[in-house]
């Protein structure tokens, strides 16, 4: 295992790692970096060889993407049929506009993932240590669910055309420009349509993937910023142990050490917002029409598990699992706005909770500084889609909702 490993950290090993702007950069986006490298989406490598790889995969994708729209307008002859072709198509198209948006915005991106190397993010203690390690975790355990699902599901499609009662099934609806429907052509066809669709599947969960760590990334921090206004005062007593709480804001040395730290938490809450502000910006497009596919998705998906129920055990566990991963990842999105929006609100709270009633508020400046970082924590961060609908599990269970309304509608009319 440790050999195998080993082999696997090589192979995957990109520039992007030493272009990392620190260990904290490194701890969350290590895997991303390298899942994209094998991807062929990484932007940081540009050696020849790798160009030529990374350009190759994105011709595929493109010919795959012209192949599967071609056959869902010229030769689907079902209901059944288009449904599966959309599925497909919407998933293909919206990850294009999310990943050319993120393209867009490069710059930005490589500013947020860079932001833990801040002078004024503090992990000096084992309490925010331990969150940072914490949110690590979270992100590689998500991660790990995300690609395992992915890879489930990719794994029961593969399988399915070569159990199926069709003679030459492809695993999609896929216009070729060749005759394949002869023994000699079809694995050749077979294989192609398995690279084609192995590398645009990954594309679209490597889009995926740094959407989620961006923002376990952004959460951490306001997490890490809560606990810092929180123990204000504890994390300023070092040195001055033998002074009773209540006389600290006497002491000089003390008073300038506090209003300091208050300054530099406050610069990094400013940043954190800017941060957090520009990120909802930037996704507020790509969001909508993430949140608009994802609706599609579920109904049209759920539609074609229900037509496979008794049919074939493959057909059925490819399409539950389709499901799975579409819910899943709509889950991820709006789970984690969820608790940006609550951790950012905890940074009020905290800074109220800091003991600031011990006498400190009577030093020049601090009783408005907090009152300003009260006010502002008390205006909710809200990351929104389009800037209609909020994102929050809420939002995601509505979705789900209308999603299955839908649905009846779709099986009453088949029934019909």
């Amino acid at each position: 295992m440790g050999l195998i490993k080993n082999l696997c950290l090589k192979l995957s090993y990109t520039k992007a790692i030493d272009r990392s702007s620190g260990r904290l950069e490194t701890i969350f986006f290590e895997n991303y970096y390298r899942i994209a490298y094998m991807a062929g989406m990484s932007t940081a490598d540009d050696n020849i060889g790798y160009l030529v790889y990374s350009n190759t995969v994105k011709l595929m994708i493109v010919l795959l993407v012209c192949g599967v729209v071609w056959y869902g307008f010229m030769e689907t002859t079902s209901f059944d049929e288009f449904a599966g072709n959309l599925n497909v198509s919407l998933l293909q198209f919206i990850t294009f506009y999310r990943y050319r948006n993120m393209l867009a915005h490069e710059k930005f991106y490589k500013e947020l993932a860079s932001s833990m190397e801040s002078p004024y993010f503090d992990i000096s203690t084992e309490q925010r240590k331990k969150l940072v390690e914490f949110w690590s975790r979270t992100n590689v355990k998500y991660l790990k669910l995300l690609m395992g699902l992915g890879n489930c599901t990719l794994l029961a499609w593969f399988i399915f055309p070569l159990l199926d009662d069709i003679e030459y099934n492809l695993i999609v609806g896929l216009y070729l420009p060749f005759f394949y429907k002869s023994p000699s052509i079809y694995p050749l066809a077979y294989m192609l349509s398995v690279i084609f669709f192995f590398y645009i599947s990954h594309f679209v969960m490597v889009t995926d993937l740094k959407m989620q760590t961006h923002l376990i990334h952004l959460l951490c921090q306001f997490s890490v910023l809560a606990d810092c206004f929180e123990n204000m005062i504890p994390d300023c007593m070092t040195g001055f142990e033998g002074v009773p709480r209540n006389h600290l804001m006497y002491n000089h040395n003390f008073a300038a050490k506090y209003t300091e730290r208050l300054g530099n938490l406050v610069k990094q809450h400013k940043a954190l917002l800017g941060h957090a502000m520009n990120l909802r910006d930037t996704l507020s497009g790509p969001l909508l029409g993430q949140l608009a596919a994802s609706g599609v998705l579920i109904c049209f998906i759920g539609y074609q598990a229900t037509a496979t129920i008794g049919q074939s055990v493959v057909a059925c566990m490819t399409s539950f699992l389709f499901l799975a991963y579409n819910l899943f990842d709509f889950y991820m999105i709006c789970r984690w706005c969820q608790e940006i929006t609550n951790q950012s609100a905890n940074v009020g709270e905290a800074i109220y909770c800091s003991g600031w009633e011990c006498g400190v508020s009577k030093l020049p400046g601090v009783r408005s500084t907090i009152m300003f970082v009260i006010a502002r924590a008390n205006k909710p961060l809200v990351l929104t889609a389009g800037g209609m609908y909020d994102l929050s599990l809420t939002s995601y269970t509505s979705l789900v909702k209308t999603s299955y309304s839908a649905l009846t509608v779709l099986l009453r009319f088949r029934h019909d």
